[in-house]
């Protein structure tokens, strides 16, 4: 399908070539081929056929620093000739296609092959009447003609309720396909990008770029178009997601200037001119040549489209296929898995395929006996010969015991479990886009219920991210708020002025505020931002300067990047000679200053001890303050010899400090009550910053994450290495676990810190949950981080977008209070699974029951195949829709997280699901057995095969529907509450659906008739059916009184489940999921573990000799290591409260966290 409209526009381009070349010097398929060069070939093509850059700018008709005009009709022209810039995104599914893939499902199928075979069977009447009597007890139904052609209504309406069913699935998933699409374009929408039009910067949506645009490229961005490299700045770029290859590609204007979309800058900036946008780039041609048709190359296009950013937004849905196998196998094939399956997902797919075994066991039984018990009872017991004319009516039976086994097990699988997730899940993506989350992996949502830690960014996230300057050291002088320029030496102010102008990203700019009163607005990178307010604070302005030098004139930049930590850039001097800016991390542009300038604005020599005295008495009170310090510094280079630029070490070294900046990013005022909040909720809140440790130790301060007198860990990146890496330097598990408990606060860490960070704790086996690990990052460089967690959250404002790719969820606001909410609605998804299995669970044990001993009693199901699947509908589309829809409460937040191996099914649940099973049983079998006598009417067991229906079966299956309703109200509470009416109309949906079902209900009893095998009852025993519905919630009350305590065997129940509920791959990946409960199992582990330690040793020992090289060395520091994990395991297992004493025993280097020198709660 989507290949019909990709070749539709190209034909309409190929027929636009000829007539419009003219219009522009280049043709559309000249541009796609000049893209398809690379380095050299490249630039000497672009020589050779357009004289240079330039002479490509003149042929699209675009200036290389004013951009385009912006007139509409220009833009319009252009977007009609070189195409607009968005892949035609593939067809949605029909409702059609969704009815028929809705119709796969394999019990619809057994069911509607039954209806089919009962009609067919009903329109034959069997030759000769005579025939009739002979058949024994077989034909005792056939009383009248009228009954006889009531017969073919029962197969019919099976197959009404199979549509009825198949509709309500195929709108549901039509539904959820229209949602993601929504959410797909809002991301889409998101997705701006810089460009110069008319010679002003502006931000536009990527749809909107065209050819010829001049788009200005820097870190962190994902390149929306093919284009042409004008000028840069040390631009590298990461081509992995098209080549491949994972190393970064140098772009420069004379060497290799080619830039592809789907590209990540990862260091630099540039401006580039746009040759091809959508289909036409090369983003654009592989997703044409994957046709986005054939299913196939579905997987190969989520590849892509994961790298394609715009539109990558793979949301699995649960498929809505029977919970039962068929369930799994589809997962195994859709999901490319990002991460292993959600904690949720894994549990249910167990339980569906569990309870489907279960039902298809009964299901099966049920059909066996009431086969035998008919072929017993007529040909053993009555001697009745089998005769060819009786065929058609022994069949007829045995279709009718085949329609009452499949009733079984429709009854017995939780088809509704799929859809309530689904609509769990979908209900709280929606609503919590307007709590600023924006989801992009649906099973994100749910596992941010079960987080126990989460490391969090400071800047931006924790802090408002408006940089301010104010303080600064300038000659000699430490100011404590920014002093008048009259002040300070004039030749300083000047050097500093200029420095911080033009040594900062030209993008980054102050504006003046959208209203009157407000805060200027800063675009760009904050740090820089508050510098350059720090240039206007002293009454000068940085535009006139950065006029005078365009960014074409500077001669060399070094960007920032996480290693260098700071930025670099060269100019030319009128006379020849250069001058280089620097400014960065003050301790480490101070390390390579061996000069400063004085009070009066000369250099003085500084030496290490001047040094080591800066930093005590400047930057140390700064960082307490909770400043980020910035240094700012010059060097002047002779114009001959001109130095080697590419000799970084030199370069960078022997500079003259202009001065010291403490810049302020105050704490969100929201943010120390929602880490309060995470607190009380089990979670640990960690900050992670690059920032320098005083400042992040005050500002953790600040927010409440440490709080002075606790037993905590400060350390700085460097500290964190030496903590966690052995003599070899590779990072050792049980050294990470040794730190990361306590740890707190990891200031001036590295991208690959905080990956190792996240994945240490991943990891850990120390606590008997697994840890489930969020995170936060705006960087390019937080995208392994982001990935590796369980949950990534990216900034939506600050975040780069190869951030936001990494990411499951992007926070709209950058806001740390909006996880949260993340981590609410998580448990909320959590706690409506889990309510709606508790409801639905219960109707399964009691119908399946009911139907079996029913069958196997009265050689006839009490509630009929139809009236089941009415059961089946309320307790399962309709169910799943009200109790997935209840609002998230405060609540939530006053509990710990449940974690990976607790069962689905609680202890509290399955003494409900068992109590009001029992209920319902004693009530439904004291009605099929006396109920007759009770409200003196016909009894309705043994009824012939179409007899007409009875008031008996019928009260039956009214009180059973009746019990259902009211004990939907119970399973609103699955932590054994006692108000089971609280917050009840904050919920609508919930409330129509429950009034909707009962007012069908009173229209299925009184009208339903033959089809719903139902006789009309009269208000008394309409009375009686509600008043015993009642009672369930009066039983509630009963059972919420019984402490479960008492009831041990609950325990073990839900513990049994534990060990079933883990998704067989997680076993294998996952040894933590053992239950500390189970000691037995965990020594047992820790013996097999030694066991292999020991084989480790002798393979090493055997190759070591073989080597001939000494074997001191390896073998020791192996067993060393060996021994150090058993002690740790078997004190671990003993006693979790021992730990911190065996850590501290085992390893006599590291200092005990209590009496380390940075765990000082004050500053």
């Amino acid at each position: 399908m989507g290949d019909m409209s990709n070749s539709d526009f190209y034909a309409k381009n190929q027929r636009n070539e000829g007539n419009h070349a003219a219009g522009f010097g280049c043709s559309l398929m000249e541009l796609r081929s000049l893209m398809e060069l690379r380095g050299t070939e490249a630039v000497v093509k672009l020589q050779e056929d357009y004289g240079g850059v330039e002479g490509l700018c003149k042929r699209l008709k675009t200036s290389p620093t004013e951009g385009l005009a912006g007139v509409q009709t220009d833009l319009d022209k252009r977007k009609e000739i070189f195409g607009k810039n968005l892949i035609p995104p593939k067809k949605p599914k029909t409702f059609l296609q969704l009815v028929w893939e809705a119709l796969q499902d394999v019990t619809l199928i057994i069911l509607e092959i039954a209806a089919l075979i009962s009609l067919g069977l009903s329109f034959y009447h069997p030759p000769g009447e005579s025939g009739g009597e002979s058949c024994g007890s077989a034909a005792g139904g056939v009383e009248d003609e009228g009954e006889a052609d009531a017969g073919w209504i029962e197969g019919a309406a099976i197959l009404l309720s199979v549509v009825c069913v198949v509709l309500v699935t195929a709108f549901n998933d039509w539904s959820k396909e229209k949602q993601f699409r929504g959410l797909q374009s809002r991301i889409e929408q998101e997705q701006k990008f810089q460009v110069v039009r008319g010679s002003q910067v502006i931000q536009l949506p990527v749809a909107d770029i065209v050819v010829g645009d001049i788009a200005q490229v820097k870190y962190g961005d994902l390149l929306p178009a093919d284009g042409v490299l004008i000028q840069g700045n040390d631009l590298k770029i990461d081509e992995s997601s098209l080549t491949g290859e994972s190393d970064h590609v140098k772009k420069s204007a004379d060497k290799d200037p080619m830039l592809l979309s789907g590209t990540h800058v990862m260091e630099g900036s540039g401006r580039m001119v746009v040759t091809a946008v959508g289909v036409n780039s090369q983003t654009g041609i592989i997703f044409t040549l994957l046709g986005a048709g054939t299913e196939e190359e579905e997987k190969k296009e989520k590849k892509v489209k994961k790298q394609d950013g715009a539109a990558a937004m793979e949301m699995q849905p649960l498929k809505s296929a029977e919970g039962g196998e068929t369930d799994e196998k589809e997962r195994k094939k859709v999901s490319v898995p990002k991460k292993e399956k959600s904690v949720l997902q894994g549990k249910l797919t167990k339980l569906a395929v569990q309870i489907g075994k279960a039902g298809l066991l009964m299901s099966a039984i049920t059909v066996i006996i009431l086969v035998l018990y008919f072929a017993i009872d007529n040909f053993v017991m009555q001697k009745h010969p089998w005769m060819p004319e009786c065929t058609p009516i022994y069949i007829q039976y045995f279709v009718k015991f085949f329609i009452i086994g499949v009733t079984v097990l429709v009854v017995a699988v939780p088809e509704g479990l799929p859809l309530a997730v689904t609509i769990s899940l979908a209900y709280s993506v929606k609503k919590m886009m307007k709590d600023n989350n924006l989801v992009r992996h649906l099973d994100a949502c749910e596992t941010m219920g079960n987080a126990t830690a989460i490391c969090s960014d400071k800047t931006g996230t924790l802090t408002t991210n408006r940089m301010t300057a104010v303080q600064c050291y300038v000659g000699d002088v430490h100011y404590k708020e920014i002093p008048e320029p009259g002040v300070l030496p004039p030749k300083s102010l000047d050097l500093l002025v200029n420095a911080i102008s033009i040594n900062s990203a030209y993008t980054t700019k102050i504006l003046p505020p959208d209203r009157e009163g407000g805060l200027p607005k800063q675009v760009g990178n904050k740090t820089e931002c508050g510098l350059l307010g720090l240039v206007m604070d002293l009454k000068r302005d940085y535009q006139p300067i950065r006029n005078q030098i365009p960014e074409e004139k500077l001669y060399k930049v070094y960007t920032f990047n996480s290693v260098r930590k700071s930025m670099s850039t060269v100019i030319k001097l009128p006379d020849g000679s250069f001058r280089m800016y620097s400014k960065g991390a003050s301790e480490i542009v101070l390390k390579k200053c061996s000069h400063i300038l004085n009070e009066v604005g000369e250099p003085r020599v500084f030496r290490p001890r001047d040094k080591d005295e800066m930093v005590k008495k400047v930057i140390e009170p700064m960082a307490c303050d909770g400043l980020r310090t910035i240094c700012v510094a010059f060097r002047d280079f002779p114009s001959n010899p001109e130095p080697h630029w590419d000799d970084e070490n030199n370069i960078l070294s022997d500079l003259t400090a202009i001065c010291v900046v403490g810049i302020e990013d105050p704490v969100r005022p929201e943010v120390p009550d929602a880490i309060q909040k995470c607190q009380r909720a089990g979670i640990t809140v960690r900050m992670v910053t690059g920032d320098n440790i005083n400042t992040a130790r005050a500002i953790a301060i600040k927010c409440g994450i440490i709080h002075p007198g606790e037993d905590f860990l400060c350390i700085d990146g460097k500290e964190f290495n030496r903590r966690i890496r052995n003599e070899k330097g590779e990072v050792e598990q049980e050294r990470i676990d040794k730190v990361w408990p306590k740890l707190r606060v990891l200031a001036r860490s590295s991208p690959t810190d905080k990956h190792t960070l996240v994945k240490g704790i991943i990891d850990s086996t120390m606590a008997d949950q697994r840890q489930v690990v969020a995170v936060t990052g705006d960087g390019t460089n937080d995208g392994p981080a982001l990935k590796k967690a369980d949950v990534g959250f990216a900034m939506g404002i600050a975040g780069t977008d190869v951030a936001k790719e990494a990411s499951d969820i992007i926070l709209t606001d950058d806001n740390f209070s909006s996880i949260v909410k993340a981590v609410m609605w998580g448990r909320n998804v959590y706690d409506s699974i889990s309510k709606f299995l508790q409801f639905q669970l219960t109707v399964n044990v009691v119908a399946v029951i009911v139907a079996f001993t029913g069958a196997c009693i009265t050689q006839d199901s009490p509630l009929k195949a139809v009236q089941m699947l009415w059961v089946n509908l309320i307790m399962d589309t309709f169910a799943s829709l009200a109790l997935a829809t209840e609002p998230p409460t405060e609540s939530l937040l006053k509990r710990k997280p449940y974690g990976r191996n607790k069962p689905l099914i609680s202890s509290t649940m399955t003494k409900n699901i068992l109590g009001h099973g029992a209920y319902q049983l004693v009530i439904i079998f004291t009605l099929l057995f006396v109920g007759e006598q009770i409200f003196d009417i016909d009894s309705g067991r043994n009824a012939p095969l179409h007899s007409p229906p009875s008031e008996h079966y019928t009260i039956i299956f009214n009180t059973f529907v009746m019990m259902q309703l009211f004990n939907e109200i119970n399973a609103r509470k699955i932590h054994g509450e006692r108000n089971v009416f609280d917050g009840i109309f904050r919920n609508p949906i919930f409330c129509s659906i429950v009034f909707g079902t009962f007012a069908v209900q009173i229209v299925i009893v009184q009208f339903g008739g033959k089809p719903f095998s139902c006789q009309p009852l009269d208000l008394e025993k309409w009375m009686w059916c509600v008043f015993l519905g009642l009672g369930e919630l009066v039983w509630g009350q009963v059972i919420a009184t019984i402490p479960n305590s008492r009831l041990r065997f609950l325990r073990r129940a839900g513990q049994l489940t534990q060990k079933d509920e883990l998704p067989e791959e997680d076993v294998n990946e996952e040894n933590e999921e053992i239950d500390h409960a189970e000691r037995e199992l965990r020594r047992g582990q820790i013996l097999w573990f030694r066991g292999l330690n020991r084989i480790q040793t002798q393979i090493e020992v055997v190759n070591t000799f073989k080597s001939g090289t000494s074997f001191q060395g390896a073998g020791a520091l192996r067993r060393q290591s060996s021994t150090t994990s058993q002690t740790q395991d078997v004190t671990n297992v003993s006693s979790p409260s021992h730990v911190s004493l065996s850590n501290a025993l085992s390893s006599p280097t590291s200092t005990t966290a209590a009496t380390a020198p940075p765990t000082t709660g004050q500053c």
